[in-house]
């Protein structure tokens, strides 16, 4: 039986997913929470990790590579941007030790657009894209990673030379639950079937529009009140507009080449912007967010002689 090389984590802002893998990167335990960046802020993010790695049966000794917001200047210790155009090597080069632990543990940078007119940042998507660099190894790539924040990343031949962000997933939370929208949408349990035909037909308005939607959001509220629209109907038509609007505006500004997307993202999101994409025409590979960050972890780890 396979013992663990390494521990691999992904801590976000509000979510924790660490990985035990072997020397090869097999996943030989996993544990997930909602202990992100938040609550471990206020509990401690050494005691946090301590207790999951003894939940999933580590040793003492065993060393832990981190990405995510663990790395931000609000979290357990900043893990200074790399600054783009970057390739991978530049990236995992960047990795911070923790100070004070009784194992090693290190925390992977994150990436920054510093131009005057377009700064950007992003913690944990770039783990993300060291995992699937045989994807755009060669030639210009476009790379939608949807999410609250959604990123979409330009790489040339195996470097990271942009990316753009667009928030479109904080945007439907605090319009589904903050502003008029919310006595339409009521309580929004989960994203909406991308088979859906308010979905559907909403994406390619917004499409169509070029992402113009301001008038057809307030129309969600109007539908409700004079069509007796339901909740249903009024949250996958959101759904739909806010995506919609996201892909034809990364279009216009990113112009992939062929229109050929590659797709980094897991579950029912990932579910929905696959179709989302081709319904705008576009051509999809798809690879798996969760099998990526963690191939990119691992990828960390070969690199400090943990793994491989």
């Amino acid at each position: 039986m396979s013992t663990p090389a390494i521990a691999a984590v992904d801590w976000g802002t509000s979510s924790f997913r660490l990985w035990l893998l072997d020397a090869a990167g097999t996943v030989l335990a996993e544990r997930r929470s909602g202990d992100g960046m938040l609550t471990a802020g206020a509990e401690g993010f050494g005691v946090v990790l301590e207790r999951h790695l003894e939940a999933a049966g580590a040793s003492a000794a065993l060393p832990v590579i981190v990405c995510g917001m663990a790395g931000a200047r609000q979290g357990w210790i900043e893990a200074p941007y790399v600054t783009v155009p970057a390739g991978l090597d530049g990236i995992l080069a960047g990795a911070v030790p923790v100070s004070g632990q009784s194992r090693d543990i290190r925390i992977l940078p994150g990436l920054a657009q510093r131009k005057a007119a377009a700064p950007d940042v992003m913690r944990g998507e770039e783990t993300q894209l060291a995992g699937i660099v045989p994807l755009f190894a060669t030639g210009r790539h476009v790379i939608c990673m949807p999410g609250t924040h959604s990123k979409w990343v330009e790489a040339a031949d195996g470097v990271i030379t942009g990316f753009q962000t667009w928030l479109t997933g904080e945007l439907f939370s605090v319009l589904a639950k903050q502003s008029i929208l919310r006595h339409s949408l009521g309580e929004v349990a989960s994203p909406p079937s991308p088979e859906n035909p308010a979905f559907i037909a909403s994406c390619k308005q917004a499409l169509g529009q070029g992402g113009d939607i301001g008038p057809q959001l307030f129309r969600i509220r109007a539908a409700t009140l004079l069509q007796d629209q339901t909740p249903e109907v009024a949250a996958a038509t959101l759904s739909g507009l806010l995506i919609g609007a996201e892909i034809a505006s990364a279009r216009r500004n990113l112009a992939p080449p062929e229109d050929k997307i590659i797709l980094v993202a897991s579950g029912p999101l990932g579910t929905l912007y696959a179709a989302a994409l081709k319904l705008a025409g576009c051509s999809v590979m798809q690879a798996d967010a969760d099998e990526a960050v963690r191939t990119g972890l691992f990828e960390a780890a070969t690199r400090m002689g943990w793994a491989g």
